[in-house]
Parts: structure tokens; C-alpha cells; sequence
């Protein structure tokens, strides 16, 4: 998708979002760090505190003094000490940590790297995404046996194989109409289709074309009301692939489609999108209809939902 079209397309379509920048103040404060200070050693200060206690337990045991007392006790100390110590915290580590975390510190601080790009709309996010793992014709059908078989036969097989998909759309392009069609949709990637709602005129629909790869070009239809809301986020309620695998030989494009349930669309309401799809983009440059994806496009001031509702109820 081409960014300037988008951004063309919101012009006419979205409000202007202000951004508002929040200034943080970090404040100092000043402490007088002369109560934090304890000038005596605290083995020393231990020693004081506990000095008669020490004394008397020295005179009970037979020692001269509390130095005596301590040569004394001191095999057990460590003892104790020894088996208080654990690895790691109070105490070092095997020499090949040590070794380790040694050279790790001497690596030069290295920055993560930069956070990939968020993609312009939901149509570019399915093109990367699509890139490595596309479904194909093949996926659906034997492609090389279709290639034997007559025009109105490979019809018949294609829409028998998604009849028990209720939310499947399903059909079969010519290959002159879809020229005309891709033709208009790389000129005009972007474009709004309504679907009439008694007693509350009509809902918009925001549609973009994706091409995936040389053999597919697909189609997402997405809630307008939606995407004005959530942007790149919004969530497509239907999409619409061609397959151009036999356009060449066969002169005929394979669509298939699918309705996701739980977004407030229909299979029949999904079938209208695609033929006013066909509508729009199968018309020639001069018609009203294509003038309006012009304008639309371009994000030209002229455009009119009222013209276009009134383009979209014409019938063909």
C-alpha cells in the first residue's frame, strides 16, 4: 500500500488526533548526611557492648582473658562460619564462574537493537505476513488437472468445492474483467463501498487490495466506524482472494472468500461488497464511478458519500 493514498483517505475520513506532550520535573532533594555516618568499627562496637558478659564467661571456663576465650572458640567459629556460607552470595564462586563473569564484563556494552516498523495499515500487515505462508490455488485444487478441463467445468468444481462453507464467497472472474480491475486497484488501493441499514441510511466500509504475491491479489473489507477507531489495529470482517493461477490459459480467475462470523456482517452483506467491488474498479477511467475512486485517492475535496451512495444503488 502506498502510504500517501492512505494518508489521503484519512484526510477525507478521520479527524485530526492531537498529541499532547507531558513534561516530567524530577526534584532534588538535599539530606545532611552527618547523622547517616557510624565512625566506630562494628566488630568493635560489639566487643564493648557485650565485654563484661565476655569477661565472666572467660573467668568460668579458666581463661586468663577474652583473647583466650576467642583462640579458643575460634575453630568452631569457623566451622560454623563455613557451613553458614552460601555460594554465590557471601561467598565466591567456582574459579570457571569467576573466569566467566570476568570475561563477560570486559565485552563492551552493546545497545538492543532497534524496534521493527510498524506497518502503515492492516492490508501491509497481511502482505508480510502473507509473504512466507500465502495460501495458493493449489492449496484448494489440483491446478495442473484443472488445466485440461473446459471453462464452465472449472466454474462448476470451484464453486462445489467451498458449497458447504456458509460463509464462503465464492465465484469466477473473467480474465479482461479483472485486468481492468487490477488495473484501477494499483492506481487506487484504497476505497470506502456502503451497505444500506433500514432506518439508518447506510454503513461505510473500508476496503484495501494487497498482492501478496504474483499469482494472488486479496481484498480486506474493514468497518470504517473501526477503523477510524483503531487504525492499523482494526480488524478486517471480510477478505476476498483472487487467484490468477489460469487467467493466461484458461482466461478465467478463481475468487474465493470468506465472512468472519462475530463482526456484524452477513454472507449476503459480504456478496454485495464484492459486486459493487466489481462495480467500482471494472469500470472504464472515464465513468463517474472510477472519477470518484480518483478522488478518493487523492484525497480531493470533491469527493461526495452522496455520490457515491447514489453510484453504488445504480443498476449495473
Amino acid at each position: 500500500m502506498k502510504g500517501s493514498s492512505l494518508g489521503s483517505a484519512r484526510k477525507l475520513l478521520q479527524s485530526t488526533v492531537s498529541s499532547y506532550c507531558h513534561q516530567q520535573r524530577r526534584h532534588a532533594r538535599v539530606h545532611d548526611i552527618r547523622f547517616l555516618a557510624n565512625h566506630a568499627k562494628p566488630a568493635e562496637h560489639i566487643l564493648n557492648r557485650y565485654k563484661d558478659k565476655l569477661e565472666r564467661k572467660a573467668k568460668e571456663e579458666g581463661h586468663e582473658d577474652v583473647e583466650s576465650l576467642k583462640q579458643a572458640y575460634s575453630d568452631k567459629i569457623a566451622e560454623l562460619r563455613k557451613k553458614a556460607t552460601i555460594p554465590g552470595a557471601n561467598a565466591p564462586g567456582p574459579a570457571s564462574e569467576t573466569v566467566t563473569q570476568a570475561k563477560q564484563t570486559s565485552i563492551p556494552y552493546q545497545p538492543p537493537p532497534p524496534p521493527k516498523p510498524q506497518q502503515d495499515s492492516p492490508a501491509a500487515k497481511y502482505t508480510a505476513e502473507s509473504k512466507g505462508g500465502v495460501k495458493t490455488l493449489a492449496s484448494y485444487i489440483d491446478v495442473e488437472k484443472f488445466q485440461d478441463l473446459p471453462e464452465k467445468e472449472i466454474e462448476y468444481l470451484w464453486r462445489l468445492r467451498h458449497a458447504n462453507n456458509s460463509r464462503s464467497l465464492c465465484g469466477v472472474v473473467k480474465a479482461g474483467v479483472f485486468k481492468q480491475i487490477a488495473k484501477a486497484a494499483k492506481k487506487s488501493p484504497q476505497f470506502v463501498l456502503p451497505i444500506p441499514r433500514e432506518g439508518q441510511g447506510a454503513e461505510l466500509h473500508f476496503l484495501q487490495w494487497t498482492f501478496p504475491s504474483e499469482t494472488t491479489a486479496t481484498v480486506l473489507f474493514t468497518n470504517l466506524a473501526e477503523f477510524k477507531l483503531r487504525g492499523e489495529f482494526a480488524q478486517p470482517h471480510t477478505t476476498v482472494t483472487h487467484h490468477l493461477d489460469l487467467m493466461d490459459s484458461k482466461e478465467v480467475v478463481l475468487v474465493e472468500g470468506n465472512v468472519l462470523p462475530d463482526r456484524g456482517i452477513t454472507t449476503d452483506e459480504g456478496q454485495l461488497l464484492v459486486m459493487m467491488l466489481t462495480k467500482f474498479y471494472g469500470q472504464s477511467e472515464e465513468s463517474p464511478r472510477r472519477q470518484l475512486l480518483g478522488q478518493f485517492t487523492k484525497g480531493d475535496e470533491s469527493f461526495s458519500v452522496e455520490k457515491l451512495l447514489e453510484e453504488a444503488e445504480k443498476v449495473p
